[in-house]
């Protein structure tokens, strides 16, 4: 016959505050591993690098994070000189083939009009004090926006990394872009 005494089914086990404080913990760690899991991601992909074409990205990635999205732009062939600090100061805009234009494809073939209507769209900027695209980068920037430079346009266009705005992700390759797109809940190609 056995001499122990009976344990009440409470000996040894852990206090209604213990467990109350155990799932608050659990409940903390939870919320802290997931807490990205909402955020809204977005992915642009910019491939063009005329004045025109400059805008669309920048504005949609500023306004996208504005709102919470998590952005990254990965800029690509012509695309990449909205990056380039020195040669984003100075992006034209092309005539030739833009039916929106005032000016008639005959005259935008000239010599010297993508100057000219390069000139005119500067001047609407100024006019209507829309943000530069200087401004719109380090704006986006500060927003936490990743800009990416792709490294095989980097090597094909012979540009050095340090040609690039501050803060400007270098060495990125396609497969990053794809899998930032695989992420992404919306995906923008401009």
């Amino acid at each position: 016959m056995s001499t122990e005494t009976p344990q009440s089914p409470d000996e040894g086990a852990p206090s209604r505050a213990e467990l109350a404080a155990r799932i608050d913990e659990l409940e903390t760690e939870l919320a802290d591993a997931t807490e990205d899991d909402n955020d809204p991601k977005m992915s642009i992909i910019a491939t063009k690098g005329t004045l025109d074409m400059a805008y669309p990205p920048l504005i949609l990635a500023s306004t996208a994070a504005a709102f919470g999205y998590e952005v990254t732009v990965f800029h690509t062939f012509w695309g990449l000189d909205i990056l380039h600090e020195e040669r984003s100061k100075n992006l034209q805009l092309s005539s030739v083939g833009n039916p929106n234009m005032p000016v008639p494809n005959a005259v935008a073939a000239l010599p010297g009009m993508d100057r000219v209507t390069t000139k005119m769209m500067e001047k609407k900027i100024d006019d209507n004090d829309t943000a530069t695209i200087e401004e719109l980068i380090e704006t986006s920037l500060d927003m936490g926006v990743e800009f990416q430079a792709c490294q095989m346009t980097i090597d094909l266009m012979d540009y050095d990394e340090d040609d690039f705005y501050d803060g400007v992700t270098t060495g990125v390759g396609a497969a990053t872009a794809i899998q930032d797109m695989a992420d992404a809940d919306i995906q923008l190609l401009i």
